[in-house]
């Protein structure tokens, strides 16, 4: 008779085991469906202002090539290379939670924040400097090139799908500094790194998104 609710409270009694759920792994199973189907309406929101962007781009062309002429290479190249290295990072972070490497999956965390962080830095440097240069859409517009109307409306999208991305950023900064936190308390382990993993979904997706931003907003025309 004992052996029922013996075996049971292997998984009842687990501290983050949710009620609702009759064991860890369900509960795991059940929180990734649920992070693939938020980010299935994310890819369906960014994928709007890709089509819309698409449409734009075909339609004034030239006006689009001026605009991408206008953003500073340099420093969205490294922007790049900062976000697929917070990537490695996140996905350590994500290895050493299932070993339970506490101390390790902390540092893989603050790596991924500091990394993320430098990248909204420098993307603030570039918004800065379009300030300045007259980029900014609307009464703050003062460029002066040709085709300034179409150009305007290309920096309008940048300004646009580069704010929501950095957003997001910002909203994942955020919940790393949280991990971090459950990390450096022990909350993490072999028998529970779901949220961990989770959380590595969503920064490889606002990572993949940028992957996509950066040549449709940096490169086009780059190589005439």
């Amino acid at each position: 008779m004992s052996d029922a609710p013996l075996h049971g409270d292997e998984h009842e009694h687990h501290p983050f085991l949710q009620h609702h759920f009759e064991d860890m792994g369900q509960q795991h199973e059940a929180s990734t469906l649920g992070m693939w189907m938020f980010l299935a309406t994310e890819i369906l929101f960014f994928g709007g202002l890709f089509l819309a962007y698409a449409v734009y781009r075909t339609t004034y062309e030239q006006a689009w090539v001026a605009g991408a002429q206008l953003q500073n290479l340099k420093l969205g190249t490294i922007n790049t290379a900062v976000l697929i290295s917070s990537s490695l990072t996140m996905a350590l972070a994500v290895h050493y939670a299932q070993l339970g490497r506490r101390l390790a999956t902390f540092y893989c965390l603050v790596g991924t924040l500091l990394l993320g962080s430098g990248f909204l830095i420098i993307k603030g440097i570039e918004y800065h400097a379009h300030f300045v240069e007259g980029l900014l859409p609307g009464p703050y517009f003062t460029w002066h090139g040709p085709m300034a109307p179409k150009v305007e409306l290309f920096m309008t999208f940048y300004f646009s799908m580069t704010g929501l991305h950095a957003l997001h950023m910002i909203i994942g900064a955020g919940l790393l500094v949280w991990f971090m936190w459950r990390t450096w308390r022990g909350h993490f382990g072999p028998e529970y790194f779901s949220p961990v993993e989770i959380m590595g979904l969503y920064w490889h997706f606002v990572d993949i998104v940028w992957i996509f931003l950066f040549p449709l907003l940096y490169l086009i025309g780059r190589h005439a």
